[in-house]
């Protein structure tokens, strides 16, 4: 469940984060359950444990972030050194995936900046659960409260036709940057779950950045069979679908986003 003996994240900056530990560790840690803000790596004194130095987003911190802008997710192991209300008795416990909601940088207890990352942890039909009424974290507020929960579409098809666009939108070209790397969104053409039925599949997914992302599945926009961009607004043409070699779509789902969005 995690392969590193001495660290509690498990990962690589490329790749993202696959697994951390949580077992009271660090001091900044809270542990709501359903909900955890955790503490990234670095910055400890070995003899003592006390937090002595600024963290950095390098090596495990970046993992984690990663996992957070591709929509990766950890799992999460607790040990008994941690919160004693969620923590095993003894030894470790594995307790289900969970996703990377957000990270961020902040001064911690010990008057130090350290990496800090929330996770929220996956329901089986991949759904995030909700945060329990009790949590509190200490982090910045960064978004209004909603009762909406979304889907979290995690698949190697998503993942391979972003790298195939070199993590850029095929609307307008862009490449967001994070300090964790370039972002952008996988979006499925047709629709996955009823009523829409859309295949989790490449021809099915386009790779776009937030904004033409919100305009495509609003109907904003609109793909034609020749990769014609149409504003559905004014009924002008705004661009063209930007593809490259081993990515194909297929013009039936383009059709069926137009006939859901057109006149």
């Amino acid at each position: 469940m995690h392969a590193p003996l001495q660290h509690g994240i498990s990962g690589s900056e490329s790749e993202g984060a696959d697994s951390i530990v949580v077992s009271g560790g660090y001091e900044d840690d809270e542990d709501f359950g359903d909900l955890i803000v955790y503490t990234g790596a670095g910055g400890r004194d070995p003899a003592t444990g006390a937090q002595v130095a600024d963290q950095e987003l390098t090596r495990q911190n970046l993992a984690l972030a990663r996992s957070s802008t591709d929509g990766l997710p950890v799992r999460v192991v607790r040990g008994a050194g941690g919160d004693p209300a969620r923590a095993p008795a003894s030894g470790y416990r594995y307790d289900g995936l969970y996703a990377v909601t957000s990270y961020w940088h902040e001064r911690g207890r010990s008057g130090h900046m350290v990496c800090r990352y929330e996770l929220r942890k996956l329901r089986p039909d991949g759904s995030i659960a909700p945060a329990p009424t009790a949590a509190r974290p200490t982090s910045p507020p960064r978004r209004a409260t909603t009762t909406t929960e979304r889907i979290v579409r995690i698949t190697e098809v998503a993942r391979r036709v972003k790298a195939l666009h070199g993590n850029t939108c095929q609307v307008c070209g862009a490449a967001v940057s994070t300090p964790a790397g370039p972002y952008v969104e996988a979006s499925h053409i047709r629709p996955l779950g009823r009523p829409h039925n859309g295949p989790d599949a490449e021809a099915n997914v386009l790779s776009l950045c937030p904004n033409d992302h919100v305009r495509f599945d609003t109907g904003g926009i609109v793909v034609h069979d020749d990769h014609r961009i149409e504003d559905t607004a004014s009924g002008a043409t705004v661009g063209r679908l930007r593809t490259v070699p081993g990515h194909s779509i297929d013009p039936a789902h383009l059709a069926y986003h137009r006939e859901r969005f057109g006149p």
